[in-house]
């Protein structure tokens, strides 16, 4: 029975160790494609900076291509860092994609640089950019806003196009942001599962309404590893497992770490930390799958799932996204 909780996906444009970004930026668009045909309600990009193995950090500019490769869904940053930007710039780059595809743009935002030290220095940013975020936040709104120009500044594109807002965390500063602004709230649960339920709990319990959004809405990450049979998503998983500590423990390495070496790290203190982050994974066939999706759903008391397809290469991320569909 598929879940009746509305799923979502999170894409990173994931580039293989054999690929090249043109690579993964061809994939996003058949995961879109593929989310839109089966029922996701979704897509959201993340931004990212000097990681070799993600190519969304452009994320305004790879929502325009996905958003041209389909017709319907709705496509969004999972989100934008906004201490990486000034608030005028961003609403320019959503209220021009708004402008573009009425009805289907998203912006979720982040407070973290989402980087390393040096990187946000390169994007010319202080570390003071992110005691603003709050502010920036209702300078944006008011940006996207139908409001009359108030200001010598205003948003062209933008201005009008209500861009509807999300405030992402993993911590309880962004539930309680979201709670005072009367904005649809985001955990992270898919990499950072330690606060999701305190999170949630005081994003509802301090939650003030607002025209746009009266109730709250509250939509949790998730990992998932579908595939045709329980037993080969538990093989898949393990996979994944492997994977995720060989990437993490191999950046700033001379070389990758083999397989062989990451399988022997697993066990270890930073092997344990790296696969606690995917305490929240669902993993099974179609009806074990879904069945485990609406019990985190249950368990996390959320509106929305945003699922993160962990699998180890594209065709069997391609497998997951469709057994895990809604409309699977």
């Amino acid at each position: 029975m598929a879940p009746t909780t509305p799923l979502s996906i999170l894409d990173l444009a994931a580039v293989e160790a054999d690929g090249s970004i043109a690579d993964a930026f061809d994939h996003s668009v058949e995961v879109a494609r593929l989310a839109e045909r089966t029922g996701y309600r979704r897509v959201w990009y993340a931004e990212h900076h000097n990681m070799s193995s993600i190519a969304s950090s452009a994320t305004a500019v790879l929502i325009a291509h996905i958003a041209a490769s389909t017709s319907s869904i709705r496509l969004g940053a999972g989100g934008v860092m906004l201490p990486n930007h000034s608030p005028l710039v961003i609403a320019e780059q959503f209220g021009t994609l708004a402008e573009l595809h009425p009805g289907r743009i998203d912006l979720g935002l982040g407070r973290a640089p989402g980087t390393d030290g040096a990187t946000f220095r390169a994007l010319r940013r202080t570390h003071q950019a992110a005691e603003s975020f709050p502010s920036d936040v209702l300078e944006l709104q008011r940006y996207l806003s139908d409001e009359l120009p108030r200001s010598a500044v205003n948003a062209y594109p933008g201005r009008g196009t209500r861009v509807p807002l999300t405030i992402l965390g993993s911590s309880l500063f962004g539930a309680s942001l979201a709670a005072q602004l009367g904005l649809p709230y985001s955990f992270a649960s898919h990499f950072a599962p330690q606060q999701l339920a305190a999170a949630v709990q005081h994003y509802r319990a301090g939650y003030v309404p607002s025209e746009a959004h009266p109730e709250p809405h509250v939509s949790a990450g998730v990992n998932v590893v579908a595939a045709e049979s329980d037993a080969a998503a538990e093989e898949m998983f393990a996979r994944t497992e492997v994977d995720r500590v060989r990437r993490f423990l191999s950046r700033g390495r001379e070389r990758d770490l083999t397989v062989d070496e990451a399988s022997a790290l697993l066990d270890s203190p930073a092997g344990l930390e790296i696969r606690g982050m995917l305490r929240y994974t669902a993993i099974g066939g179609r009806d074990r799958v879904h069945d485990e999706l609406e019990a985190f759903a249950r368990f996390a008391d959320v509106d929305e799932l945003i699922t993160v397809h962990a699998a180890p290469t594209r065709a069997e991320q391609l497998a997951s996204v469709r057994i895990a569909a809604p409309a699977a």
